[in-house]
C-alpha cells in the first residue's frame, strides 16, 4: 500500500469531543479536519460504531480518516452510546435510539463552523448497516453514503438466521459484543469518571443471545432496520460494496435493483474488510475510488463517477481450494447493473448420470440422510479476522452429501450471480435442513466450493412457519449467494447437497433425511456473456499507518477434533487478535477468543457451544494509568423444544474483582 503525507490539505485532529444529545447523553468523537476549514466550510463523513475509537477500530481508522481530512473532508468517527468514551447505555444493535442518536449527529455536524452542512456516510458492517438505516430516515444534510459489507435484510441475511436457519456466528457475535462492550472508557480522555460509567456497563450488559434467538421468524423485530421493507425510502446516493469472502455480499445486487435513487455497485476478492487493505489482493484504491464519490455528492465536482456502468464485479479465477489466500487472481467486469443483459442462466438437470446441460427428469427417487457433524470444512459465515475461515477442501463434507457431477466442460464458463435450484423434495421428519454447495472439481480431484445456499424446511417461503408433513413433497427454489468465478475447461461443475451443515448451521431438533423425488429438478446457472475490463481503480493508498508496537502478533487458529468412540465432532476457533500499545498515548491493549462448536453424529439435542473472550487493557505510566481484565463467557445447549443459554462476566481493576455477573436463561424452539 502506498502510505501518502504529501495531501493538498494540513490536517488538524482532534484527538477527543462530546457531541451533546439532547437527553443530555454525550457521545464521544474524533475528528480529522483541514486546517482553516472554520474560514473555509467543507462537507463531513460520518462513520458511526460501537467498536471504541481508541482501541478498536483505531489501527484502520488512521488509514483511512486522515486521508478524506487531506484532501478536503472533516472525516469523523464517533462511537455510539454506552461503547468507548461515550456516555449511556446500549441495549442492543440497531435500535431506534441508536438512529435517533446518529440522527441528532449528523444535525450537529452540519452546523458546526467548519462543516459545509452537507453531510455524507460511510461504515464496514455495522457502520454499513446504520448507513442504509440513516439513509431512510432521510436527514436533509446527508446527501450520500458508501456502505460496505452491510445488508438490506437483517433476517436472513446477517449473523443471525441464514435461509431461515440459526447460525452460530449468531452466539458467536452475542459473545463478541459481550467482551467488546465490556471495554472501559479510557482514562486519559474522561478523567476519574472512568470507572463508574465502566461499572455502570457492566452491571447493565445485555444477554444479546436471548433478544436475538426469541425472534425466530421474520417478524417486526427484524423489519426495523431492514431497508428492504421500502427501499424508496432511500433517496441519498448509495454505494454498495461487498467482498467474495464476505457473509454479506448478497445485498450489492438487490440495492442495485431495488434502489429508486442514484447506486452503484462493487464486489471483489475480499473478505470482511476495507479494500484498500483487504485480503484476499488485489486490494484496490479504494479511498481514491471513495474521494470521486465525495467529489461528486458533497462538493458538486464532476468525477465521472456516475458515467461509469453501476456494478463492477471481480470474476475469480480457480484455485487449489484453501481456507485463506492472500491473492485471488482473476479479471474485472463492468455491468449497466443489475440484473445484467450480459448474464444468461443457462439450464442443468439433476439426474442419475449426474449435472447435465437442459432439461431432464431425475427418474427414480434418491435420499441423503448427512450425519449431524457434516459440513466442518465449510468455514466461517463472515471471514473477518485474517485467519483461515474461508471452505477448505470439500471432499470430505461431499462424501456425506448426495452429488451429481457435470462432465468436464469443454469451453471456460463465467459465472456471475445467484445459481437458482429449482427441486422437489421430502423429509421424513416434521423438520429439515437443506444445504447445497456448488464446487468446481479439479482434474486432480480436489474439490473448490464455489457458493452455497441453505434452508430451513419449515420456513421454506421464508416469512410463514410451515414444518414439513413427513413424506409429502415440497417444491424448493432456493437461491445460493451471489458470486463471480471462472471455471476452467476440463474441470467439472459439482450440485453437493446435504441435510446439515455444522458448524455453520445449529442442528434441528430431529435429524432428518431428504429424499428428491422423480421429475424435474433445475439449475439456472448464471453465466457472464460480455467482457472483462482492465483494472478499473488505481494501486491502493492510505495515511501514515497507526504508531503501535506489537507484544504479541495475531494468530488466528480452526481445528477439526473427532472423538473416534462417540463421533462427536468439535469445530475449534481461536481468535487471537494479539496485543499491541499504541505508542502515541501508551493504550495497550491485547484480545483473544476461543469458540468451541460440538456436534454428535445422530442426536441433535448433544450439540454445544461454548465461547470465551478475555480482554486486557491499561496504561502502565503517566496520566491515565490504568489496569483492568475482562473474562466473558457464553455456552448455549438445547433439547427438542427449548434452547439453554448461560453466560458469564468476570471484570478485575488492577487486579482486584470488582464485577462479576451471571445470566441463565431458557428459549422456546418455535421455528428451529
Amino acid at each position: 500500500m502506498n502510505v501518502k503525507t504529501d495531501f493538498p490539505h494540513r490536517i488538524r485532529e482532534i484527538e477527543h469531543l462530546e457531541i451533546p444529545l439532547a437527553d443530555g447523553t454525550r457521545l464521544a468523537a474524533r475528528i480529522w479536519l483541514p486546517e482553516g476549514a472554520e474560514h473555509h466550510p467543507v462537507p463531513a463523513i460520518l462513520e458511526y460504531l460501537p467498536y471504541r475509537k481508541r482501541d478498536g477500530t483505531a489501527v484502520r481508522d488512521e488509514l483511512t480518516h486522515p486521508y478524506f481530512a487531506g484532501h478536503g473532508y472533516a472525516s469523523v468517527r464517533v462511537d455510539m452510546r454506552g461503547n468507548g468514551e461515550s456516555e449511556g447505555l446500549m441495549a442492543d444493535e440497531y435500535l431506534p435510539q441508536e438512529q435517533a442518536d446518529a440522527l441528532e449527529v449528523i444535525d450537529w455536524l452540519a452546523r458546526q463552523p467548519w462543516c459545509s452542512g452537507r453531510v455524507g456516510m460511510m461504515g464496514i458492517s455495522w457502520g454499513g448497516f446504520n448507513s442504509l438505516q440513516l439513509a431512510a430516515l432521510k436527514p436533509e444534510p446527508l446527501k450520500a453514503i458508501i456502505t460496505l459489507c452491510s445488508t438490506d435484510d437483517r433476517y436472513t441475511d446477517d449473523i443471525h438466521y441464514k435461509g431461515g436457519n440459526l447460525l452460530h456466528e449468531n452466539l458467536g457475535w452475542s459473545a463478541t459484543m459481550l467482551s467488546f462492550s465490556a471495554a472501559p472508557p479510557d482514562p486519559a480522555l474522561v478523567g476519574d469518571a472512568w470507572r463508574g460509567r465502566w461499572k455502570q456497563r457492566l452491571e447493565n450488559m445485555p444477554l444479546l443471545a436471548e433478544t436475538w434467538m426469541s425472534h425466530q421468524t421474520r417478524d417486526d423485530y427484524w423489519k426495523h432496520g431492514s431497508v428492504n421493507q421500502h427501499y424508496a425510502d432511500i433517496e441519498a446516493a448509495v454505494y454498495a460494496v461487498g467482498g467474495w469472502g464476505d457473509g454479506y455480499k448478497n445485498s450489492v445486487p438487490r440495492l442495485l435493483e431495488h434502489l429508486h435513487g442514484p447506486k452503484k455497485g462493487l464486489i471483489g476478492p475480499w473478505i470482511h474488510k476495507y479494500p484498500h487493505f483487504a485480503v484476499p489482493d488485489p486490494a484496490i484504491g479504494f479511498l481514491q475510488e471513495a474521494l470521486r464519490w465525495w467529489d461528486h455528492w458533497l462538493k458538486d465536482i464532476d468525477t465521472g463517477v456516475m458515467d461509469e456502468p453501476a456494478g463492477t464485479f471481480y470474476l475469480q479465477d480457480a484455485l487449489t481450494p484453501q481456507p485463506l489466500y492472500a491473492e485471488r487472481p482473476g479479471a474485472w467486469v463492468r455491468t449497466e447493473g443489475w440484473p445484467s443483459a450480459s448474464v444468461e442462466p443457462r439450464p442443468f438437470s439433476l439426474t442419475e448420470t449426474g449435472l447435465v446441460p437442459g432439461d431432464t427428469p431425475l427418474n427414480a427417487a434418491c435420499t441423503v440422510d448427512s450425519p449431524l457433524t457434516a459440513g466442518s470444512q465449510q468455514g466461517e459465515y463472515c471471514a473477518i479476522w485474517f485467519g483461515p475461515d474461508l471452505p477448505a477442501e470439500q471432499s470430505r463434507d461431499d462424501a456425506q452429501a448426495l452429488c451429481f457431477d457435470s462432465a468436464p466442460l469443454e469451453t471456460p464458463l463465467d459465472i456471475l450471480g445467484k445459481p437458482r435450484l429449482r427441486l422437489r423434495l421430502a423429509s421424513n421428519q416434521d423438520c429439515g435442513q437443506l444445504t447445497v454447495r456448488l464446487s468446481d472439481v479439479q482434474p486432480d480431484g480436489r474439490v473448490a466450493r464455489i457458493t452455497y445456499g441453505v434452508l430451513n424446511l419449515s420456513l421454506r417461503d421464508h416469512d410463514r412457519l410451515e414444518p414439513p408433513v413427513p413424506g409429502e413433497p415440497m417444491d424448493i427454489d432456493l437461491e445460493l449467494d451471489m458470486i463471480g468465478y471462472r471455471v476452467p475447461a476440463g474441470h467439472r461443475l459439482r450440485i453437493a447437497i446435504a441435510s446439515a451443515n455444522f458448524p455453520l448451521l445449529w442442528p434441528t431438533p430431529k435429524r432428518a433425511a431428504l429424499t428428491l423425488q422423480p421429475g424435474l429438478q433445475r439449475l439456472e446457472l448464471p453465466t457472464f456473456e460480455g467482457h472483462t475490463v482492465a483494472n478499473p481503480f488505481e494501486p491502493p493508498e492510505s495515511a501514515k499507518p497507526a504508531n503501535v508496537e506489537i507484544q504479541r502478533q495475531p494468530q488466528p487458529r480452526r481445528t477439526v477434533q473427532e472423538d473416534v468412540a462417540s463421533g462427536e465432532v468439535t469445530v475449534i476457533v481461536e481468535d487471537d487478535l494479539g496485543a499491541m500499545t499504541y505508542a502515541d498515548h501508551g493504550y495497550r491493549v491485547d484480545q483473544s477468543c476461543q469458540e468451541r462448536y460440538t456436534a454428535h453424529p445422530e442426536d441433535p439435542t448433544l450439540a454445544r457451544a461454548e465461547i470465551v473472550w478475555r480482554y486486557k487493557a491499561g496504561r502502565d505510566q503517566g496520566p491515565g494509568q490504568f489496569d483492568v481484565e475482562v473474562e466473558s463467557r457464553y455456552r448455549l445447549t438445547c433439547d427438542a423444544s427449548a434452547f439453554y443459554i448461560e453466560a458469564e462476566q468476570i471484570a478485575h481493576d488492577e487486579g482486584q474483582e470488582v464485577h462479576r455477573k451471571r445470566w441463565q436463561t431458557e428459549v422456546t424452539r418455535e421455528a428451529i
